[in-house]
């Protein structure tokens, strides 16, 4: 076999060393974890907790991983002291920027507009409206008010990852944000998959000027921050239940340029990266690896092809996996016995030449018993 050899950590790690080692795909002493949950579920745990303080609950449930996000320092220049929220479902200090409407509608950095909605047990964000959902042409879309990489100031950067470390040191990701996602929010879905076949130059042009500013934020996050941050984290959601989104092909032409250059940039500052992408993508595995993406999640194991079985016999030791715990029927339906079980087997077989950070297959969500979070943590 040309996979590393595994070897098992005999003495405790900080959380850093911890998810480092599993990333070098060695054995660390324990599986490392990482937290992410809807506000409902983080609700129950502070209660169960007894502490309002969403770092002391993450070192509860003993999750390695803390983020910090490209938006938390935007100042946008129409409104430079905007509504700075902790980051839905993620660790402290990651919040993410974003104008609340006399509507109640939220306005983001790019200028797409959501609205929460409530559904059955918790509440979500929906679009409320595309900003460039009518664009016919490129001067349509050059009219448009892109933001710039000055809007971005990072002067506290150092400080955030020196507060999310005051009880580490943890490993630290940096939010890229996405290309591809924030792209079609701001044109529609169906419209921008037609236009990216038919007339493409308009979608090219739109993740064009995202990616400037996302690849312009990385460089100077990675100059400033040196040693501080472990991790580059992108997301772009291009798969379903059964299959990718779009094609290897659609793919390779239109959006992996944009995605190979943020991962140049954090290989030139010696960074790995992760990519999100939900769904079916066992597909894409092969390019992503040979791109350079050294860890993906979020490893939903109820999409085709995405066991963890499947993944680590097809990739183990060529890829790191985060995530792989079902939060579709496991972490709601089952028992906390099944739930320890289930745990401990995707460990094993993701994690058994290193290489795994256990993790929901997304969002922890509000249908979750408290008792299955704190099983899936083995915290009491």
């Amino acid at each position: 076999s040309l996979r590393p050899k595994a070897v098992k950590s005999l003495t405790p790690l900080s959380s850093r060393e911890r998810v480092s080692r599993a990333l070098r795909f060695e054995r660390p002493d324990r599986t490392p974890r990482d937290f992410a949950a809807v506000p409902a579920v983080w609700q129950r745990l502070e209660e169960h907790f007894r502490t309002t303080d969403r770092e002391a609950v993450l070192r509860r449930l003993k999750a390695d991983c803390r983020v910090v996000s490209y938006d938390r320092f935007c100042r946008h220049p129409d409104d430079p002291a905007a509504d700075m929220p902790a980051a839905p479902g993620s660790a402290p200090a990651g919040g993410l920027w974003q104008r609340t409407e006399p509507d109640g509608a939220s306005r983001d950095i790019w200028g797409v507009r959501r609205r929460r909605v409530k559904a059955a047990c918790a509440e979500y964000e929906h679009f409320a409206s595309h900003p460039l959902a009518d664009a016919e042409s490129l001067d349509d879309l050059k009219a448009y008010r892109w933001p710039s990489p000055d809007w971005w100031n990072f002067d506290g950067l150092a400080r955030c990852i020196g507060t999310l470390n005051e009880h580490g040191p943890f490993h630290i990701r940096y939010r890229v944000g996405s290309v591809f996602e924030t792209a079609w929010s701001l044109a529609g879905f169906e419209k921008f998959l037609v236009d990216l076949l038919s007339r493409p130059a308009l979608p090219v042009y739109i993740m064009e000027r995202i990616t400037e500013v996302h690849v312009e934020n990385l460089r100077r996050a990675l100059a400033l921050a040196g040693d501080g941050i472990d991790l580059v984290y992108f997301y772009d959601d291009l798969g379903a239940a059964t299959g990718p989104l779009i094609g290897p092909e659609l793919y390779r032409r239109r959006i992996q340029p944009f995605h190979q250059r943020i991962i140049d940039v954090a290989a030139a500052h010696g960074k790995p990266v992760m990519l999100h992408s939900c769904g079916s993508v066992h597909g894409l595995i092969p390019r992503w690896i040979d791109m350079g993406v050294r860890v993906l999640n979020p490893i939903q194991p109820l999409a085709r092809n995405m066991e963890p079985e499947r993944l680590a016999a097809d990739f183990g030791g060529r890829i790191a996996f985060h995530g792989g715990i079902d939060i579709q029927r496991l972490l709601p339906g089952a028992g906390a016995a099944e739930v320890r079980e289930r745990v401990a087997r995707v460990s094993e077989i993701l994690g058994a030449e290193g290489g795994y950070i256990m993790a929901g297959s997304h969002h922890l969500q509000a249908d979750t018993p408290l008792a299955n979070v704190l099983a899936m943590y083995d915290a009491g």
